[in-house]
């Protein structure tokens, strides 16, 4: 699922601000709270933080985007999500 190059993000402490470690994290916690809905359908305040995470998610990759293209790439490669929609 996910590369050797990500895990690698992780165990750097010095990266903890990265654009690349933030959207790594917020991946997992989207992931983990989709699981969670998966199960609990009326618990909508969870349903509200995944909302929230994945747009603080979607602007961090369209920041990415706009800055360097490469890593923005390797990056949604990497942790298999989808390319964001550009308007």
């Amino acid at each position: 699922m996910v590369k050797n190059s990500v895990i690698s993000i992780i165990s750097q402490e010095e990266n903890r601000g990265s654009i690349e470690f933030q959207v790594f994290n917020f991946t997992n916690k989207i992931r983990r709270l989709t699981s969670h809905l998966e199960l609990h359908k009326k618990d909508y305040l969870s349903q509200r933080g995944l909302k929230k995470i994945l747009g603080k998610r979607q602007r961090l990759l369209a920041y990415l985007a706009k800055k360097n293209r490469v890593r923005y790439k390797e990056l949604i490669n990497q942790l298999d999500i989808r390319e964001t929609k550009t308007r």
